[in-house]
């Protein structure tokens, strides 16, 4: 569970920064539009923070750490979170310096990443129903 909240809060402070980074920045270029950097911060505190928040509560009450699914799940999930991340960034800092984005590279490399968080997403999901599945049959209840 301490795993989970460490992770959680380096999300958090990562959001925070990327949050600064997008007021002070779009300031400093005298931007005053949408940009893909405002989602970032927001993405991080979701999909990294509170994701992982959540998950330690169900590794504490299932042990979720110790299925075999759960590296995959790490690995898997962070990677994904990451990608998305930097490529936002990257699509967030063209859309402010207002350069010839490549568009379909950012986005391919993009969508790689929204891939490998659903794959993360189903992941957890697996780990958690075979968790309740295998609590159930322990403690004798039938639902």
């Amino acid at each position: 569970m301490k795993r989970h909240v460490i992770v959680a809060l380096v999300y958090a402070v990562l959001a925070m920064i990327c949050g600064v980074f997008y007021r002070e920045f779009t300031k400093a270029m005298g931007f005053t539009g949408i940009t893909a950097l405002g989602k970032l911060h927001v993405h991080l505190f979701l999909l990294g923070m509170v994701v992982f928040l959540v998950f330690a509560l169900f590794d504490a009450k299932f042990g979720l750490q110790k299925h075999k699914l759960y590296i995959p799940f790490m690995v898997i999930y962070n990677a994904g979170v990451g990608i998305m991340c930097i490529m936002l960034l990257v699509r967030g800092i063209y859309d402010v310096i207002g350069g010839e984005a490549p568009d379909g590279a950012i986005s391919g490399v993009a969508g790689i990443g929204h891939i490998l968080v659903a794959v993360g997403i189903v992941l957890f999901f697996v780990m958690l129903l075979l968790s309740l599945r295998k609590n159930d049959k322990s403690s004798g209840d039938k639902e």
